[in-house]
């Protein structure tokens, strides 16, 4: 006799253990690309609303699904599942979505002599003549490229010994007296200050000592390292402390005094930690541009002194290309320097988490023989 059961009804089927078929969250999703185009072309098709139309009916589908055939159990975990995935990518988009936009549009302009020259002698007839003529755009961010560099340099400098040796005070040294208390309390509000008031106080700082209107590299550094430095101290602290207490006390029973511990023990131990908040700090601060504006002014040609006269980097560029095009009836050279600018930008933010995560690995100790 020929076996008419079904084969959703079998023994080995999935339905007959309560399991829906790996495949279903792929038909739901089919189901709900169909629907929620339907439902955003009756309100005027865009990709937002699709997108949104899209996920509701993802989600909903998916958990009503689960209830109906493994139950409710199944299908409150498949529901924060797919909460979960959502905000992920909810979270992921803008990233992508800026990447995307800046590759595109900075590509373009990103050129050999675009890295290589600088804007001087720039005006707005060369602006007007490239526009017309539909030649390469003119001028570069060399000076800018330069201008971060040096103040980036510097103010890892100030920042670097500062916060080191703060954190291994407040780890190390202190006894939760009143003076570690302040230090950490003044470090947590420096996170949160504003950029520019970092700015303004560098600026003020060396106007009182040098005379007004002091604009160089190196109080642009000033005002970055006050950014800085909480970051440092705050990575750093927490990386000395789970360093384990039981290589301290045995550099101490072999006589070692406290100092050479921590030189030698210690703060080798949390080298890969620091070394990485070190980093991040400097991308951190690699793009501020307010405090740079009140402190290091702007220009169009190349300063190699961090300690003389007004220097460009690669943010106030940017703004500069945008607010003040060098030709305001063709922006459009200026625009495309911009946004070529700021893929450099992201690029050496990106080349600085890399390089985070290649020093992490680098130093981190061996645990095995």
């Amino acid at each position: 006799m020929l076996d008419t059961t079904s084969a959703l009804t079998r023994p080995g089927s999935m339905l007959s253990k309560n399991r829906l078929p790996r495949y279903t969250p792929w038909i739901v999703l089919a189901a709900a690309l169909v629907l929620g185009a339907a439902l955003s072309a009756l309100i005027g098709f865009s990709v937002a609303a699709f997108a949104i139309f899209t996920a509701v009916l993802f989600v909903i589908g998916g958990t009503v699904t689960t209830w109906i055939v493994e139950g409710k159990r199944h299908a409150v975990d498949r529901l924060a599942t797919n909460l979960v995935c959502g905000a992920f990518l909810l979270a992921l988009l803008p990233l992508v979505s800026v990447i995307f936009t800046v590759l595109v549009r900075g590509l373009p302009g990103l050129s050999p002599d675009f890295l290589l020259t600088s804007m001087g002698g720039m005006t707005g007839a060369v602006d007007n003549a490239t526009a017309e003529n539909g030649t390469e755009v003119l001028g570069g961010a060399y000076h800018g490229i330069v201008g971060t560099l040096l103040i980036t340099f510097w103010a890892t400098v100030i920042s670097v010994p500062v916060g080191l040796l703060a954190a291994v005070y407040l780890v190390e040294y202190s006894r939760g007296g009143t003076l570690s208390r302040a230090i950490t309390f003044f470090v947590d509000v420096m996170t949160g200050i504003p950029s520019i008031v970092a700015g303004l106080f560098a600026a003020a700082f060396f106007g009182l000592v040098f005379g007004p209107g002091t604009r160089t590299g190196f109080v642009a550094a000033v005002a970055l390292s006050v950014l800085m430095i909480p970051v440092v101290v705050r990575s750093t602290e927490e990386m000395l402390k789970i360093v384990p207490n039981e290589l301290r006390e045995a550099s101490y029973a072999l006589g070692v005094r406290k100092w050479r511990t921590i030189l030698k023990v210690v703060v080798p131990t949390a080298i890969s930690g620091i070394a990485s908040g070190v980093t991040l700090a400097i991308a951190r601060v690699i793009g501020e541009t307010a405090p740079l504006l009140v402190t290091a002014g702007f220009v169009n040609t190349i300063n190699f002194n961090a300690f003389a006269g007004w220097m460009s980097t690669l943010p106030t560029f940017i703004y500069r290309q945008l607010m003040s095009p060098t030709s305001p009836t063709n922006t459009d050279p200026s625009t495309q320097r911009a946004w070529a600018a700021a893929l450099i930008l992201i690029i050496m933010v990106m080349l600085l988490n890399l390089g985070a995560r290649l020093i992490a690995r680098i130093f981190a100790p061996r645990t095995s023989r």
